[in-house]
């Protein structure tokens, strides 16, 4: 009786980058996400994603909460006031990122990739939805279960795609999606040389051990959404719903973007 409570009890989360201020576009989509989490009378999680030190900084990660808070979202865990299901920083999570990365090597889901970019590009495969290289099956190489001592954090590794496989699932506002393996995406990155997990990989594995069971995401994201959907079926873990908004666009039709230097901190509108 308690799980099947636990398992109807809504979680959504909003997940900054702090690698800049947040913008507009940032804002109106976690306003989403805390309307929606306060309308099903559930939590909401703030997840801080700062897996790249490099370009991740404090004085982001403080900005972004205090400019949330100023036009009203609020959390119910996070890392200012914790839960249980922390730790919600990213950069303190790798060990469940690599513990995933076994898991995958040892069934033989994901491989090491040492093509660069230029050879990838070379075979002028794009992607239909993105525009986006694909990686050729040509440079895969063949399955192979990996043990933990073959595993070398310090490579690339990618997910091995399913061939002519889809990924159907139903968008909370755009409807039903369907995306094809091999031409709207193929094998992905899980897992960086600079021993960082990629963005597919860190994101389903937060979600799930999170207990997130809707991600509210800009439209901009329904590729990633449909790769992380073969990483929660591999990994037998339960989907959860998407709702991916509208885009905020600027005055020339371009999606608003840290790099713009004439956006403001946040727009603090309604």
């Amino acid at each position: 009786m308690s799980e099947d409570k636990e398992q109807k009890t809504y979680r959504g989360r909003i997940a900054p980058t702090p690698s800049g201020y947040l913008h507009e576009g940032h804002a109106r989509t976690f306003k989403v996400a805390w309307r929606r989490a306060k309308e099903q009378g559930g939590c909401l999680i703030y997840r801080n994603d700062d897996l790249d030190k490099l370009r991740c900084s404090e004085e982001f990660t403080s900005a972004a909460m205090e400019d949330l808070r100023s036009i009203g979202i609020t959390w119910d865990e996070g890392p200012d006031c914790g839960g249980a299901c922390g730790p919600y920083n990213q950069s303190e999570r790798t060990f469940r990122y690599i513990t995933i990365l076994l898991r995958l090597a040892k069934e033989g889901l994901v491989y090491p990739c040492t093509k660069s970019r230029k050879e990838i590009q070379a075979f002028g495969m794009k992607a239909k939805a993105d525009n986006e290289y694909l990686f050729p099956q040509e440079l895969r190489p063949n399955q192979q279960h990996y043990t933990k001592d073959q595993i070398s954090l310090d490579k690339n590794w990618r997910f091995r795609t399913a061939l002519n496989y889809e990924v159907h699932f139903i968008d909370g506002r755009k409807g039903k999606q369907c995306f094809e393996v091999g031409k709207d995406f193929s094998d992905f990155l899980v897992w960086r040389k600079d021993r960082h997990a990629s963005y597919e990989l860190a994101t389903i594995v937060d979600d799930h051990f999170m207990k997130i069971t809707e991600i509210v995401r800009g439209e901009d994201l329904l590729i990633s959404s449909a790769r992380q959907c073969v990483l929660f079926d591999a990994l037998k873990y339960q989907r959860p719903m998407f709702y991916h908004c509208e885009l905020l666009l600027d005055g020339k039709g371009r999606k608003l973007s840290k790099s713009q230097r004439n956006l403001p901190r946040l727009f603090l509108g309604n």
